[in-house]
């Protein structure tokens, strides 16, 4: 899913001859901390309600303000999950969208980059979720999924993540079970490093843990 499919309609943009206090009450209006400024159809930068607030005087134009524009944006064709990452990565609550002459065509809501991701992932369809290390030398595809398909469940994601000072790589995978319990048993029996999961029998084993902890303590 590309970017440019993905812009937040409803949001507006600025002119840098825009007024800090008409600036501040736009994102005030959309709920947002972020805006990006042009200068005719040109792409100038975006500004932060924090870089607003600093200014000396709200009536002054945002122009006065231009060492604090950011030169960040993305291409229309840019995968989302990266614009999702320029976004993170800058703390921006919305992320513009030029073309390839440098004019805003458009921008995406943080908001609704992540609600996309929620559906990218599959984070809203039943299933569970298993979090192990591993040495990153070690790590193969096909044997992770052998061993998930060996329980009668498939994975439907699969997300790496390396430390390159330990060597050792984070792997998380979301399969289409949600009692993960005996997929678990089988990553283990390999010697893998299983961190957490959480599937449906996660939360009867949580209240038959706390009902024997009651029993215990009552002595029954």
């Amino acid at each position: 899913m590309l970017s440019g499919s993905l812009q937040t309609q409803s949001l507006p943009s600025l002119r840098i001859s825009d007024k800090v206090y008409q600036a501040l009450q736009m994102m005030n209006d959309y709920h947002v901390t972020h805006l990006p400024i042009t200068e005719g159809e040109k792409y100038i930068g975006v500004i932060s309600e924090e870089d607003l607030l600093q200014a000396e005087n709200d009536s002054d134009a945002i122009s006065s303000l231009e060492q604090s524009f950011a030169n960040t944006s993305v291409k229309a064709d840019t995968h989302f999950l990266m614009t999702l990452r320029v976004a993170a990565e800058n703390g921006l609550s919305v992320v513009p969208v030029v073309n390839n002459d440098n004019e805003l065509v458009g921008t995406v809501a943080y908001n609704d980059l992540l609600r996309h991701a929620s559906s990218f992932m599959s984070l809203n369809e039943p299933g569970g979720l298993i979090v192990f290390e591993m040495p990153g030398n070690q790590y193969s595809f096909n044997e992770i999924s052998k061993l998930v398909e060996t329980n009668d469940a498939q994975i439907t994601q699969l997300n790496t993540n390396n430390n390159p000072e330990t060597g050792i790589m984070e792997v998380t995978i979301r399969i289409n079970k949600s009692e993960v319990s005996d997929v678990v048993s089988s990553f283990q029996r390999y010697e893998y490093n299983v961190k957490y999961f959480f599937g449906e029998e996660a939360y009867a084993n949580e209240l038959k843990s706390n009902y024997d902890n009651l029993m215990n303590y009552l002595g029954i």
